[in-house]
């Protein structure tokens, strides 16, 4: 499945094209109804494209009503922004950052048509039940696995909840690592994509005195 053949806007795919065809894990979450809006737990190894799952689900939903990007780190979060900035120059779409030290008034975010932030904003936002968060159609869930993170995890649990029972969003899942996906994804009410390709192959091997030993070689 190429690039081109996504019934996403130009701008999108023809950033993408130069790369030709998806790769194994976009193409099964784009058959799994990605862009149909259904909900998709994404796990697959890191550098499989897993993030631009994320991305053409926020594409997608351009126009119709906002997405959200949900990320552990304020360090991602800016790392998102700046990608999103980038990609909608020129579009008549914007991106807003919200986190804990970049703080934004409700006009600014509600004009937003994305916007990255924090689970931790994301349930300050939740809780003072900011009007436009009833036009979020899609939430792209960043390194969904800290969900079992002792501390961090109940917070994006309490968000997630809130989410599917207030506003029944899209959910889009990303994670290389969940011991419990087929769980996870039940929990979610989502279709699980699964893959193992990854663009470089992972090897296997044992250091020790000066010395490193491949398990598996070429």
């Amino acid at each position: 499945m190429d690039f081109n053949d996504l019934p996403l806007p130009l701008f999108f795919t023809s950033r993408y094209s130069k790369f030709g065809t998806l790769s194994p894990i976009q193409e099964k979450a784009v058959r799994s109804g990605l862009l149909e809006e259904k909900s998709v737990l994404v796990c697959a190894p890191t550098a499989s494209g897993k993030t631009l799952v994320g991305s053409m689900a926020l594409i997608n939903i351009l126009g119709k009503g906002k997405g959200l990007y949900v990320v552990p780190l304020k360090a991602l979060g800016t790392e998102k922004f700046r990608e999103f900035k980038e990609l909608l120059a020129g579009t008549p779409y914007s991106v807003a950052l919200s986190t804990g030290d970049v703080e934004g008034d409700e006009k600014r975010l509600g004009n937003a048509d994305i916007l990255v932030l924090t689970s931790e904003k994301l349930d300050s936002l939740l809780r003072d039940r900011h009007g436009w968060i009833s036009s979020v159609k899609v939430v792209v869930v960043d390194e969904i696995h800290l969900l079992q993170d002792q501390s961090r995890g109940p917070t994006l649990e309490i968000v997630i909840t809130l989410l599917k029972m207030l506003y029944s969003p899209q959910i889009v899942g990303l994670s290389a690592t969940i011991g419990n996906p087929k769980d996870l994804a039940l929990w979610l009410d989502s279709e699980l994509v699964f893959d193992t390709w990854r663009p470089v192959v992972l090897e296997q091997g044992i250091f020790s005195e000066g010395k490193l030993e491949f398990m598996v070689k070429k």
